[in-house]
């Protein structure tokens, strides 16, 4: 192997719009395209319910879309979401949204990762069933299984460091070998089908309801079209052009997922009378009758159209797996740089690869094919939550930038996301009030983990962050701290929900072996559902309750914030007066004498800067005040304290006499210290034959080991001023004697 390249310090443009195009449809689609939709779409809301709520969820997205593409043009730069919200809302809640994308991210990409076995079983058979370690959560693991898993992970992190622009063009011919054939057997398969399509509904709900039960989950479908926002920086074409690429994306997706739900109601085994009874009996299949796209492809094409399938199947899973590294790179790159995370995960490799970062995504997953697919599951029902979060804000961090630039389409597009997210968030946030929850119960418990794990990880950048940018926002971690408690209450009502049901169907069986009527059992589904819907108006009049005390809080709060702000406006002014000479407007000698402890104390801490001590006298001051008067003398005081501030416009002046000034020369002043002091000293020198103020000017700087104190600097500048005054008065200057 080859020496790696050495380092590159900013991300390189290569993406071309084709490129791009293709990682944003290849990473918002993926396994679950296939094979999940047919348990998540329509044994929810049927062929026509999911066709009208992703057509919904299609103008919801492009909506969003229009958020992103606004926001990348104003700052195209690494992170996404998490750069957007920073700029527009400060340091905390960008770092908020930063880790509920980073679950979002993760989840998609281990979803993809541990769906290389179930594709194995599917097609491969036993091949990589050996070596059975445990059984979890109803999920068997093997280790062949969890070797091929972590074998294509690495494989994945090689080729995305060292090979990324080989896999940028891979992926476009990946996305046309999926699309084309998912289309291409949907639309064969709606021309021969032999079977209706009917229900268009599900009949156990409202066909309004169902619509907007797939219009919710929107979020969960389209997560990950918007991550070339984190690779902005790396498009070889002008920004502005992205929101054609999104569009596209877009509708590219929701075309792909109507295909898929149609063409799995096309066809149904013989023994089923409808496509809704096939459905509702999956659990009980096995092989390809399990997979009603991929039974409808062999019923109406046969092996030709089952390996069609095959092929779209795996480059779905390899494009969103690479789209997924991709953008998580990025975005722990751009976290890195605001040092969220260690500096190190945000080195390039000479490609402008981040490859720390990749390292460390392959680190964190290495472990995901221990845990099972079920829990895998379990955490990818997440993402709805965390993409409608993410989706929330972008939208909000857009409406707030576009009403400061004054853009009016994307202020409305803006607030309209937002408000659509935030509906969004009830809906999912308030189950069984609207409709029975699709999420499973140890969804809402993982979200509760994973945001309390957010506040240790917090814990510790709060610790190390030395520039003050976090923890000024208390309100967003009230609200933050508020949303877990909420959703623990909901996992309690969920979990106590589900026992309940258990029992009641426990109960139910018993009369049935008891020899119950039919009515009996029919009595028992009912109280059952009447404790379901209780359970529901329960959990609504605490959100309402929850809801008014928050914002009671937040009222008292800002209330309480502002009068701060007034005090502390009232107490600084006081310290401004008290700090300020009433004459020249400088700071006075009680204020130097302040920052001279301060000094000080860094110097005997040892972490005193570097810094130079001025020590100035206005000369002629008596004989003005002699000649002219006190008023003159005024004026001429002031008249040189404008001149010393002017010269020194990055230091403190304080007058500290009658006729003397010091100033504390750091920072750039101290840099170029040489030059502005010859600059002052000879318009000095000018002054002497005009009406401009004369000023022996003393400078020392501070050495260390040498000087212990200020007073010390002082000492030395002090005797230099004296030097420079017999100067002056050689020259023609009045000085006092």
């Amino acid at each position: 192997m080859s020496a790696a390249p050495e380092s590159s310090h900013t991300l390189r443009p290569y993406l071309s719009r084709r490129q791009v195009w293709a990682v944003s449809l290849g990473t918002s689609v993926g396994w679950g395209s296939l094979v999940v939709t047919c348990n998540t779409y329509l044994a929810q809301a049927g062929p026509m319910g999911t066709v009208l709520g992703l057509l919904a969820g299609l103008a919801i997205m492009l909506l969003v879309a229009r958020n992103y593409h606004y926001l990348m043009n104003l700052y195209p730069s690494a992170g996404g979401a998490y750069t957007y919200v920073r700029v527009a809302f400060g340091h905390d809640r960008a770092f908020l949204v930063s880790w509920m994308l980073a679950l979002t991210y993760l989840a998609v990409l281990w979803a993809n990762l541990t769906s290389l076995p179930l594709f194995a079983r599917l097609f491969l058979g036993e091949v990589f069933q050996f070596g059975r370690l445990y059984e979890l959560f109803g999920y068997d693991v093997y280790l062949g299984e969890v070797l091929l898993t972590v074998a294509a992970l690495l494989l994945a992190a090689v080729l995305c460091i060292r090979w990324s622009r080989a896999m940028m063009r891979a992926m476009v011919v990946m996305v046309a070998v999926f699309f084309l054939a998912i289309v291409g057997v949907c639309v064969a398969a709606l021309c021969l089908r032999d079977r209706t399509l009917a229900p268009a509904f599900v009949p156990d709900a409202k066909a309004i309801s169902q619509v907007v039960g797939i219009a919710v989950i929107t979020p969960w479908a389209f997560i990950g079209f918007e991550n070339v926002s984190h690779a902005v920086e790396e498009f070889a074409f002008p920004v502005d052009k992205s929101f054609r690429i999104l569009t596209v994306s877009v509708f590219a997706t929701t075309a792909l997922y109507i295909a898929v739900a149609l063409l799995s109601v096309t066809a149904f085994p013989p023994q089923y009378a409808t496509w809704l009874d096939y459905i509702r009996d999956l659990g009980n299949l096995q092989g390809i009758e399990a997979l009603p796209p991929f039974y409808a492809a062999q019923h109406y094409l046969g092996g030709a159209g089952v390996v069609s399938l095959m092929a779209a199947l795996l480059c779905l899973v390899i494009t969103s797996f690479i789209g997924n590294i991709m953008a998580l790179s990025r975005l722990f790159y751009a976290m890195a740089q605001d040092e969220i995370l260690p500096a190190p995960i945000a080195r390039l490799n000479g490609q402008g690869t981040p490859v720390n970062a990749i390292l460390l995504i392959a680190a964190v997953s290495c472990f995901i094919p221990l845990v099972g697919r079920t829990a895998i599951g379990w955490i990818v029902d997440v993402t709805t939550l965390g993409a409608t979060i993410v989706y929330g804000f972008v939208s909000a961090a857009a409406g707030k930038m576009a009403a400061f630039h004054k853009d009016r389409v994307e202020k409305v597009t803006g607030r309209l996301g937002l408000w659509l997210m935030m509906a969004f968030g009830a809906y999912l946030l308030i189950p069984n009030f609207f409709q029975e929850s699709s999420m499973a119960t140890e969804t809402y418990f993982l979200f509760v983990i994973w945001s309390v794990l957010g506040l240790l990880f917090f814990h510790f950048v709060l610790r190390e962050d030395r520039q003050n940018r976090f923890g000024n926002a208390l309100a967003v971690w009230i609200a933050f701290l508020s949303l877990i408690l909420f959703v623990s209450l909901v996992w309690m009502s969920q979990y106590t929900m589900r026992a309940t049901r258990e029992g009641m169907y426990e109960l139910q069986n018993h009369f049935v072996s008891l020899g119950a009527t039919g009515e009996s059992q029919v009595y028992v589904q009912q109280v059952l559902e009447e404790i379901q819907r209780s359970g529901g108006r329960g959990i609504m009049v605490v959100v309402i309750m929850f809801a008014i005390s928050l914002a009671i809080l937040f009222s008292n709060y800002t209330t309480m914030t502002h009068r701060a702000i007034r005090s502390e406006a009232e107490l600084g002014a006081m310290r401004t007066i008290a700090n300020t000479d009433p004459l020249t407007g400088v700071k006075n000698k009680l204020a130097y004498t302040t920052a001279e402890a301060r000094l000080d104390n860094q110097i005997a801490a040892g972490t005193a800067g570097e810094f130079a001590v001025l020590v100035c006298d206005v000369n002629g001051l008596k004989h003005i005040n002699d000649t002219q008067g006190h008023k003159a003398g005024d004026a001429y005081l002031c008249l040189a304290s404008n001149m010393v501030c002017e010269f020194f416009k990055h230091s403190p002046v304080f007058r500290v006499g009658g006729d003397e000034f010091v100033v504390l020369m750091e920072g750039q002043d101290f840099l170029y210290r040489q030059e502005i002091l010859e600059k002052f000293n000879h318009q000095v020198e000018e002054n002497i034959h005009t009406d401009g103020a004369v000023i022996s000017l003393g400078a020392a700087v501070y050495t260390p080991g040498r000087d212990s104190t200020v007073h010390a600097v002082f000492e030395r500048a002090d005797s230099h001023m004296y030097e420079r005054k017999r100067q002056l008065k050689a020259m023609g200057a009045h000085v006092r004697g």
